[in-house]
């Protein structure tokens, strides 16, 4: 039988249904999804030994749960996804604005209709979708959004006195009776709007303007925030931490891997953009690594966090960079490229809260020093290190994948001599952003030595991203100062890094920005 056919409290009594606190329902919810070997919170990464565990043994445990941790890391997605441990369907009054369950009525409406009508009352089915609220806290929160306030209106319309608790009009949390409520950036709520919430969640009654309603409230309460150490944020009173059963702190993605996967789920593509931009692993790993550095960087502000959206952003900024140029070159298909990574600035620049120091090299120029950084640190996984082959080691003169029978002996010529000499010679490569995929080829292929260094580290790429790399040889051997790299209006331009330094004119040098010369 269809439970959400039965329209009457009559019927419902005859089914012998039971009604659970949401507490329970969520406990015993998860307890089948356990034993099941099925996973709930379905959708989140990087938690599954360290955040996961801890809400599931807090929903065992019943308990009010805080989320602590910086922005971006899926705090608000895990309160939704909590909706998954619901029951499917509760039946309620119809027409009750608590959710009143009745078996156990709540408001007066429901309380009046059920003396009147009985068996006969009407009640209606909710779907889990729909017991689910959410807060936003700001500074603006008052006691009456959350809690409720005397209605004038309410009571001129049925001509009641204020004395009669029929004219309060409930907020929120009242009207999230039998639901999952969740306050966002819970220090954000002035204290006395906090200490409005002490008797919810302990005594389960409120006061609203002289009324003292006794509201035995069904609700789970999610609350999150920023650590309490986040000066431009308030703080958490005390009293009302100490009602919060099970504080649960979050963390950013621990490894590449992970962090990318975060990435794929949530980047939104159009049917084009995934058809006719090839990506390519190497820049999937440059976007989660500008993140890494940005949350290693001296220049941000760790208090508040490098969010997992500015990985998301970015991949976006950079298929679309890749995108716009086969438009223009009215192409049919593209290939991502190392100088791509430069589309992605926008969406950096307004995801990272700068300290004083970052605040002097401004947030444009950080981007790029996050780039060049993450270039440097991803280069060594490819090809051997020039800082350490200049100090002729012999274990790392050979690039990481390659089998030992392939290491150079110490003191073997650096294998970037053919690509330096060449630009010792007064050689210089633009790499312009309309350059078409043909034109780009065509000015890689003509550096000398390029193609082969590639194949000798990296003998199992080929294509098009045998060229891949071929760029990506130029930007790390510059991030080494092996080379120069300027950045021009449309793009880069490589040359070689002493005579740029001593043919810079003063007027020039005068001239330059940050943005200019690496």
């Amino acid at each position: 039988m269809d439970i959400t056919a039965i329209t009457t409290f009559g019927e419902l009594k005859r089914t012998g249904y039971k009604p659970k606190p949401i507490k329970d329902e969520l406990r015993d919810n998860l307890i089948k999804f356990l034993k099941d070997k099925k996973n709930p919170f379905e959708g989140i990464i990087g938690y599954d030994k360290t955040v996961i565990p801890d809400i599931q043994t807090a929903i065992l445990s019943r308990h009010n749960i805080i989320l602590l941790g910086l922005r971006g890391q899926a705090k608000t997605r895990i309160a939704r996804i909590m909706i998954n441990l619901l029951d499917e369907y509760i039946p309620v009054i119809a027409g009750s604005e608590l959710n009143d369950d009745p078996f156990h009525p709540l408001s007066r409406f429901a309380k009046d209709i059920l003396k009147e009508q009985g068996d006969e009352t009407k009640i209606e089915w909710l779907h889990r979708s729909q017991r689910y609220a959410e807060k936003l806290a700001t500074p603006d929160v008052s006691v009456a959004d959350l809690i409720g306030d005397v209605d004038p209106i309410k009571a001129a319309a049925l001509k009641l006195p204020y004395s009669d608790e029929r004219v309060i009009h409930f907020g929120l949390i009242p009207r999230s009776h039998r639901s999952i409520f969740v306050i966002n950036e819970l220090p954000d709520l002035q204290a006395r709007i906090q200490v409005a919430l002490f008797n919810i969640l302990q005594e389960r009654d409120i006061q609203i303007r002289g009324f003292k309603v006794r509201l035995p409230l069904d609700i789970q309460f999610v609350f999150t925030a920023n650590p309490e150490d986040y000066t431009n944020r308030g703080s958490i009173v005390t009293p009302l931490k100490d009602r919060i059963d099970s504080q649960i702190l979050t963390h950013y993605p621990k490894t590449l891997a992970l962090s990318q996967q975060i990435t794929e789920q949530e980047s939104r593509f159009t049917g084009d953009q995934k058809k006719k931009v090839n990506t390519n692993q190497l820049l999937r790993d440059l976007v989660e690594q500008i993140a890494f550095e940005a949350r290693a960087s001296e220049y941000i502000d760790p208090k508040s966090g490098v969010s997992a959206r500015l990985t998301i952003s970015a991949y976006e900024n950079l298929i679309s960079t890749a995108e716009r140029r086969m438009i223009l070159n009215n192409e049919d298909c593209t290939h991502l490229r190392i100088s791509d990574l430069y589309g992605v600035i926008p969406a950096i620049t307004g995801k990272i809260e700068l300290v004083y120091e970052g605040e002097q090299e401004g947030p444009a120029k950080v981007a790029h020093i996050l780039i060049s950084k993450a270039i440097r640190n991803m280069f060594d996984k490819y090809f051997p290190s020039p800082d350490k082959i200049n100090r002729k080691d012999p274990d790392l003169s050979r690039g990481k994948n390659q089998p030992e029978g392939s290491r150079q002996q110490s003191g073997e010529a650096n294998p970037y001599n053919s690509v330096t000499s060449w630009f010792n010679k007064g050689n210089i490569v633009d790499i312009l952003n309309t350059n078409s995929d043909k034109d780009y080829e065509n000015i890689l292929a003509k550096v000398p030595g390029l193609k082969e260094i590639v194949k000798k580290y990296q003998p199992g790429i080929n294509g098009r991203e045998n060229i891949l790399m071929m760029e990506f040889l130029l930007h790390g051997l510059a991030e080494y100062s092996m080379l120069s790299k300027f950045r021009l209006e449309n793009g880069l331009q490589f040359k070689d890094m002493l005579s740029s330094m001593f043919t810079v004119s003063e007027e020039d040098e005068n001239e330059a920005t940050d943005e200019d010369l690496y």
